[in-house]
């Protein structure tokens, strides 16, 4: 990591909000409780009613509050967050989560390798019916993955975790336990993702056309097209209360958004001999989802995102848009 002075943070905290303050206001009581001290604290109002966002984050000491006029997204408003951070190192967080005791630090001490560019935390759902009945909690994400057939996942998602001296999940489906050890993943989520700053503004910061959803992936994919690496480290715990901070548009718009932008990632992320040698079980991977859709009745929104991202993608290749 760059030198700094004993005034400069090791870690700058961004969190963009749009509208829902209960969220937000518990989720800065755990960062500002669990953080490093002299952490940088940004919380990002992208664009609130009445700059509700703005109010609630101003009563907490210390928190760095920018308000962008308009909203425009969640990747929009992480970019201005990572344009205000001091620290080498940023952590985007969703206002949906909770941070625990330590979860930072697992996080840092990765960043003393140069090759890493960004760590991903064990995401576990905050699911208050399950923790009111003492069941043990399920997995969001343990880092991400991408298949250059042309679709992402979360790995581990909905897998029980079990929480042990010898960290597992246990997967219901195959009875059986797997491991949950750290090591390099493919991509990581940012609804809670570290990333060193320098790095991911070299890599172009968050591609502010995707607004939400697969946008971490994609800047994933271009920071290890840079050469680093991203690990995934589960003694970095965050709770997170899957969509309920950003998720606000109707089932039909938010199916035909994370279709387009799914569809963005193959296109933006494969090139020359390699797409031409995943074109296949791209067509494949759209023969199969596009019948999935179409039985559990979602067929039109998944279709018009895809249709939506091959207009870009032809806008871009004939240099109509810059994307």
């Amino acid at each position: 990591m760059a030198e700094l002075s004993s005034s400069s943070p090791v870690l700058s905290v961004v969190i963009p909000s749009h509208r829902r303050v209960d969220l937000l206001q518990t989720c800065l009581m755990s960062v500002t409780r669990f953080a490093p001290a002299g952490t940088q604290i940004v919380v990002v109002d992208d664009g609130s009613p009445g700059a509700t966002v703005a109010l609630t984050a101003a009563r907490f000491a210390k928190v760095t509050v920018v308000r962008l006029a308009r909203p425009g997204g969640f990747c929009a408003a992480a970019n201005a967050g990572v344009a205000l951070a001091k620290a080498p190192i940023v952590e985007l967080l969703n206002d949906d989560t909770e941070v625990t005791a330590g979860w930072a630090d697992a996080a840092l001490r990765w960043f003393s390798d140069p090759s890493i560019a960004a760590v991903a935390p064990l995401v576990l759902q905050r699911d208050p019916d399950r923790l009111a009945r003492g069941l043990p909690p399920r997995i969001d994400t343990a880092g991400d993955e991408y298949d250059f057939g042309g679709f992402a996942r979360k790995r581990g998602h909905g897998l029980l975790w079990i929480n042990s001296e010898t960290p597992t999940a246990y997967n219901a489906t195959e009875n059986r336990t797997v491991p949950c050890q750290p090591g390099r993943v493919m991509a990581a989520s940012a609804c809670a993702a570290f990333y060193r700053r320098e790095a991911l503004l070299q890599a172009g910061g968050f591609p502010v056309h995707f607004q939400a959803y697969f946008e971490d992936v994609d800047l994933s994919l271009r920071l290890r097209r840079q050469g680093f690496e991203i690990v995934f480290d589960p003694a970095s715990v965050v709770w997170h209360r899957v969509s309920s901070s950003y998720s606000q548009r109707p089932r039909r718009r938010l199916l035909e958004q994370q279709s387009c932008n799914e569809e963005r990632l193959f296109w933006r992320n494969s090139h020359g001999q390699d797409r031409l040698r995943w074109l296949p079980r791209h067509a494949a991977v759209l023969a199969a989802k596009a019948v999935r859709r179409f039985q559990e009745g979602s067929f039109l929104p998944w279709f018009l995102g895809r249709i939506r991202a091959a207009v870009t993608q032809l806008r871009h290749d004939f240099g109509i848009a810059d994307h």
